[in-house]
């Protein structure tokens, strides 16, 4: 589990509490529930008109997403690859057949199986790019649904704001109901900075590096199976994929490599 983002949300809101509002004495002065309904009931509403139902059947899962742990590891899929290479450099190509039992993920599973069936290299290419982009779109309709509601919470905050104003204008006379007005106004800006700013912006953040995560994984995947499908050797695999890696992780790769073969002579 991930619970640097709940970690981060409980902090800033206690940091709010006890030295924003100077206490939980004072909470009950930031507590206004029509604020609460302009801002966060509408922007809701705003975002129910503008996704189909069957967005919102997926929302429990990407949110998910959020505490969950994801595990992609670029050093371990490129030595994968390179064992695959090595496998039907020795053995075949038709020899990795048995080995995809052990593949978890699936567009490496599916792009190896492809290369098994004899597959041009076109036409893999082709199915691993589409696969890629399908995955790429469903992931910025997730990313852009915390985007437009942190955009969205804001400016039904200024719109709260304008109806407090109104509401505090006309009853100028009235010095009871000066209060009430002038803390809509301020309130619903409030809360629109707050849902924005703690709760939108780090969702849609953290959902981006994963999908940046996955999408690099993917990277390496398709150039590994299109390498290991032309047969190329696996010493080049290696040097091709490895590019990708960072430095640190690369030399741990060229050093486990260079090990291995020191252990087979």
């Amino acid at each position: 589990m991930d619970f640097s983002g709940i970690i981060g949300l409980v902090v800033s809101l206690l940091l709010m509490v006890f030295i924003g509002f100077g206490g939980t004495s004072n909470m009950y002065m930031f507590v206004d529930p029509p604020s609460v309904a302009i801002t966060v009931g509408m922007s809701i509403m705003a975002m129910i008109c503008a996704y189909p139902p069957s967005f919102w059947k997926t929302l429990p899962s990407f949110v998910k997403i959020y505490v969950v742990t994801q595990k992609y590891n670029v050093t371990e899929t490129v030595t994968q690859i390179i064992l695959f290479a090595e496998q039907a450099r020795r053995e075949g190509i038709l020899a990795l057949e048995n080995s995809l039992e052990k593949v978890e993920d699936p567009f490496l599973k599916k792009g190896i199986q492809l290369a098994v069936d004899g597959t041009e290299r076109a036409v893999i290419e082709s199915i691993l790019e589409t696969e890629k982009e399908t995955i790429e779109e469903r992931h910025k309709m997730n990313i852009d649904f915390f985007v437009n509601l942190g955009a969205m919470a804001p400016a039904f905050g200024m719109i709260g704001t304008l109806i407090g104003l109104v509401l505090m204008l006309q009853n100028m006379s009235d010095p009871a109901a000066i209060g009430p007005g002038m803390a809509i106004a301020l309130l619903t800006t409030f809360y629109g900075s707050l849902v924005a700013n703690m709760l939108c912006w780090p969702i849609a953040t953290k959902l981006q590096n994963r999908h940046n995560e996955e999408m690099a994984e993917k990277t390496v995947m398709l150039a590994g199976v299109l390498a290991v499908q032309a047969g190329e050797n696996p010493r080049v695999v290696q040097w091709k994929l490895s590019a990708y890696l960072e430095p640190k992780a690369r030399a741990e790769l060229d050093a486990a490599k260079e090990r291995e073969k020191a252990e087979r002579r």
